[in-house]
């Protein structure tokens, strides 16, 4: 960007270049993927008609301060709009949770973003609702979840996907009881390895996989086991941070197989977000909340717009319905009321 210390006789000036977007975004002609990046990276509005025109070209038209407070006030406008619409209509069959950290300083002490995707039962991935928060305080969860009931999400998922944050899941056990846990299997790697040497951790990694990949509960259950043993006498930590979490870790195994890869982890949110997640910086001043959470809002409306179907979308009218699964089959019934696992 520009260097606004430069004396007027040096010879070589630093310029704007656009190393600090990540590789699609410096392909992308769209004022609503380019200007909340450049935002929430802590460049003033006084220098985006530089740090545009690297990226659009110099003659490209429409990019004075005055209009990028214009667009940034119009798009506060549309995020206030969607926090207030209608949900009555709306039923999720899968909710990803996660907290977001950005590195910009706000206004105030709530650096989290708190974020719920879910799932309808056609299969489409949405953006249901997202906040500032404390971090991830059970409170803030709680605020947000009430939210989206008062404006008429009145059915609970079936089942929520998120790391260990206690504060979302002392939120859901309140507001939506009946909904299953499962926590995101790549946090939970990253957890238990961070508790063992360095020495220890590509085998570890390797048996880890070996439980959440495989192909039935039962076989699960026997390499988590085989886990404990074999870390639980040298390296009890990162067994028992392991083990506390067993049932909520093996729920995706009551839920259809084509869903598993979707239910095992957090990732929806977290390759959404890795644009501007851990990146953003603010050396001085901070961020207007208001602002700063209506270009989140951008990033993800324009994100969403590219979201894949869920593999499998035939089967969630029936886990709406109540169908049981064993091990990724559908339980049917058979003439002498027996269930069995359909093939």
């Amino acid at each position: 960007m520009r260097d606004r210390g430069a004396a007027a006789g040096d010879v070589e000036r630093l310029r704007f270049t656009p190393t600090i977007l990540p590789p699609y975004a410096r392909r992308s002609k769209s004022l609503e993927v380019l200007i909340p990046i450049l935002y929430l990276k802590g460049i003033s509005t006084g220098d985006f008609e530089e740090a545009l025109a690297a990226l659009l070209g110099k003659d490209a038209p429409g990019l004075s301060a005055a209009t990028i407070s214009r667009l940034k006030e119009a798009w506060t406008d549309e995020h206030n709009r969607w926090k207030r619409r209608d949900l009555s209509t709306r039923r999720y069959v899968y909710v990803w949770a996660h907290g977001i950290y950005l590195q910009a300083r706000l206004e105030d002490e709530k650096q989290c973003i708190l974020v719920l995707i879910g799932a309808t039962p056609e299969g489409r991935k949405e953006l249901i609702g997202f906040t500032d928060g404390a971090r991830e305080s059970a409170q803030d969860w709680r605020e947000l979840l009430l939210d989206l009931k008062r404006r008429g999400l009145a059915g609970a998922p079936q089942l929520a996907i998120a790391d260990g944050g206690l504060g979302f899941w002392k939120a859901l056990g309140e507001i939506w009881p009946t909904t299953r846990e499962q926590r995101c299997w790549v946090h939970k790697t990253a957890n238990v390895l961070n508790k063992l040497p360095k020495s220890q951790q590509p085998k570890a990694k390797r048996s880890l996989q070996e439980i959440w990949m495989a192909e039935t509960r039962d076989e699960a259950k026997a390499a988590f086991d085989a886990f404990i043993e074999s870390y639980q006498l040298k390296y009890d930590r990162a067994a028992d941070c392991l083990d506390k979490d067993r049932d909520a870790l093996l729920a995706f195994y009551d839920f259809p197989a084509e869903h598993w890869k979707h239910l095992r982890t957090s990732n929806p949110i977290e390759s959404t977000f890795a644009t501007v997640r851990h990146r953003t910086i603010r050396s001085k001043g901070c961020l207007s909340n208001a602002t700063a959470l209506a270009m989140v809002f951008k990033l993800v409306d324009a994100a969403q717009k590219s979201w894949r179907r869920l593999d499998g979308h035939n089967q969630l009218p029936k886990v709406v319905f109540g169908a049981k699964f064993k091990d990724g089959l559908e339980v049917v019934q058979t003439a002498d009321r027996q269930p069995q696992a359909a093939a």
